[in-house]
């Protein structure tokens, strides 16, 4: 990691830095998110049932402006090329509706405001260059930590519109933007030793042995750690991604990618039936339990390799 630079993105350089991004992104296709933006308009109660923490969710974001995108390119192998720390210019921070706390607390941690006012990147330039650039690469997935906020802003920032209504509506119009997505949070639940998930991100990656680079609550320094830790992790209790893609902590809805339906032509089926809707899976010791499953040994659920695999 120590190789690694953190690209800070602004206005005047951003064209530059994009056609960087798209040539990394066609061997690295990972991207490790975070985001930073004005705090929370309504704190929620950690007990509130999910429609109150999703309602609360809708109005802080709705009525926010994102400050900093972070984004780290990564492949499957765990080789993390380079991170990009977008600024964007859109919050105002004389104007903008924020939470006091939470602008002291980013200025502390070393965001300057005044250049990301004055130098910033206009949502609507970054929105339709970064969607190009996504409209050419297939195979994504999307890394978080704690993700739901993270992936609501960037969902609202490439949308270009309000939050949907309900949580369900929102997994859905996820689902068009975000083919694959991992919650860390999420994951750390079903391994041993994590505090059943119940730990933030710097204390996961000192219990991982993981080093950060850069100030802490900047979205570039935020977003590498996550790479690196999501890397660790897979590596360390050999994740199987497919027991986990789709899954935010603390929300039930599951982001369903909108893939494409594979249809085995009628020829075939014959000879090579269609798996049933739940695969052939086999059990594994000593990996994570699969979020679906609650047997007291927690073993994981593995799916056989088909060779021709079809999604009904």
């Amino acid at each position: 990691m120590d190789s690694v630079k953190i690209r800070q993105v602004w206005g005047v350089n951003l064209d530059h830095e994009l056609f960087l991004f798209d040539q990394t992104l066609r061997h690295h296709n990972l991207l490790s998110v975070d985001t930073e933006f004005p705090g929370f308009l309504r704190n929620t109660p950690r007990d509130a049932p999910e429609t109150l923490r999703y309602s609360d969710l809708k109005f802080n974001i709705d009525n926010t402006e994102l400050i900093q995108l972070g984004i780290t390119l990564s492949d499957d192998y765990g080789n993390i090329s380079s991170t990009w720390e977008f600024n964007f210019c859109d919050f105002d921070i004389d104007n903008e509706a924020c939470n006091e706390t939470s602008i002291d607390f980013l200025k502390k941690s070393g965001l300057d405001f005044e250049r990301i006012r004055k130098d910033g990147i206009f949502m609507s330039v970054f929105r339709h260059k970064f969607l190009e650039i996504l409209s050419v690469h297939a195979n994504l997935k999307w890394v978080t930590f704690h993700g739901l906020y993270d992936l609501a802003y960037v969902l609202k920032l490439l949308s270009n519109n309000s939050l949907p209504l309900t949580v369900f509506d929102f997994v859905k119009e996820a689902a068009v933007y975000f083919t694959a997505v991992f919650d860390i949070k999420f994951i750390a639940r079903f391994c041993k030793g994590l505090m059943g998930g119940e730990l933030g991100l710097n204390r996961l990656a000192c219990i991982l042995t993981v080093d950060r680079r850069g100030e802490a609550h900047n979205a570039g320094s935020d977003s590498l750690l996550t790479a690196c830790v999501f890397a660790k992790l897979k590596n360390v209790y050999r994740i199987e991604e497919s027991n986990f893609d789709g899954f935010l902590y603390s929300v039930s809805p599951k982001i369903q990618s909108m893939r494409p339906k594979i249809v085995v032509p009628h020829y075939c089926q014959p000879l090579i039936p269609c798996p049933p809707p739940f695969p052939q899976m086999m059990v594994c010791y000593g990996r994570p339990a699969h979020p679906r499953h609650h047997f007291q040994v927690r073993p994981t659920y593995v799916m056989q390799s088909t060779m021709f695999p079809c999604v009904l």
